[in-house]
């Protein structure tokens, strides 16, 4: 980030997506802009960070970043378009909502297909851009929040709250005894459908 301001880039954003992997429930991204050298000390990929400080980081990065965002796309949107191109619509949602406009968004991972905005890719980026760490910490508390109220609320007897969508074994345990709920992605389920 430091050296895309030297080259004179004037306002950057981070964006990245936490669930792509689960068996249930939206993608999420977040979209964040952050001041010059701004930064924590708990701050890096929200996978190498524990739930009580991701919730300290969040409220942090929601009260002193310049701009942020957080957005999603629907269960029914990854069973249609794939898991890839919802994640790419949730970031590319998560970057139209900021409050401004960025000069150049930061991509975790190495796609940017259907972003807008001027984009560089960049792998592991969570762990090499505080912007799009960040945006990785808003991404994932956001959906984990999602999770276990909404979802744990609706669907009591999947335990959503347990283990938050993932293909854990007492996910495919509620499966087997209820079968699929609305929230989960039919597109992911082929290979428990098939051992049926």
């Amino acid at each position: 980030e430091n050296s895309l301001f030297a080259q004179g880039c004037g306002c950057l954003c981070g964006v990245d997506e936490a669930g792509a992997g689960p068996l249930a429930g939206r993608v999420y991204a977040g979209a964040v802009i952050l001041p010059r050298g701004w930064g924590h000390p708990y701050l890096n990929d929200s996978k190498q960070v524990t739930e009580r400080r991701r919730e300290i980081l969040y409220d942090r990065i929601c009260q002193e970043a310049v701009a942020w965002s957080v957005a999603w796309a629907e269960v029914e949107e990854i069973d249609r378009i794939n898991i890839l191109r919802a994640r790419l619509l949730a970031m590319e949602r998560a970057i139209q909502g900021l409050s401004r406009r960025p000069d150049l968004a930061l991509v975790d991972g190495n796609r940017s297909e259907g972003i807008t905005v001027p984009c560089r890719t960049v792998v592991k980026g969570d762990r090499k851009s505080a912007s799009i760490a960040a945006a990785s910490i808003l991404a994932k508390v956001s959906r984990d929040r999602y999770v276990t109220t909404e979802l744990e609320s609706r669907y009591p007897q999947y335990r959503f709250a347990k283990h938050k969508g993932y293909g854990t074994k007492l996910h495919y345990e509620m499966l087997d005894q209820y079968g699929p709920c609305p929230e989960h992605r039919r597109t992911f389920l082929k290979k428990w459908e098939a051992k049926r």
